[in-house]
């Protein structure tokens, strides 16, 4: 997904990805997809996911997004997107805030920096994505990149 215009950003977000049921499908139940890369030298303080058209076919998809290619976690860990209400933001590894030292697992802010360009990946788990007939989730990304005014 390319960079969002000025007025489109002006929500917090700087990069906004849908994914719908098809989409879905074709990553796979275990595959795992780019969704954007991160540029060298930036960070990301933000990620949510909004299951913006309700999933038919399926309640049991189950998502995680990181840049770790073998467990992508670090921003979304196993967001059931079948059981939630609301949008859900930052619940991976390196977001949560851990409640015995009140201070963020990834440091003293909620943020991943990179020094190199880095994908954020999504993977699928849903035995039955195969069989959805509607549904899509939005996601939405806040990177912070310096660099760009170099």
């Amino acid at each position: 997904m390319a960079k969002l215009t000025v007025n489109e950003a002006a929500s917090s977000f700087t990069h906004v990805v849908k994914l719908d049921y098809v989409a879905l499908a074709a990553i796979g139940t275990g595959g795992t997809d780019a969704l954007i890369t991160l540029p060298a030298g930036s960070a990301i303080d933000l990620v949510m996911v909004d299951e913006s058209v309700a999933f038919a076919g399926t309640t049991s998809l189950v998502v995680d997004i990181g840049t770790t290619l073998a467990d992508p976690d670090e921003f979304i860990d196993a967001l059931d997107v079948d059981a939630m209400s609301v949008p859900v933001f930052n619940t991976g590894d390196i977001m949560v805030q851990s409640v015995a030292t009140t201070t963020f697992l990834g440091g003293s802010l909620p943020v991943k920096a990179v020094a190199s360009a880095t994908p954020v990946y999504i993977k699928v788990t849903d035995a039955a994505i195969g069989s959805a007939t509607a549904g899509q989730i939005t996601i939405g990304f806040r990177v912070l990149d310096l660099r760009q005014f170099a």
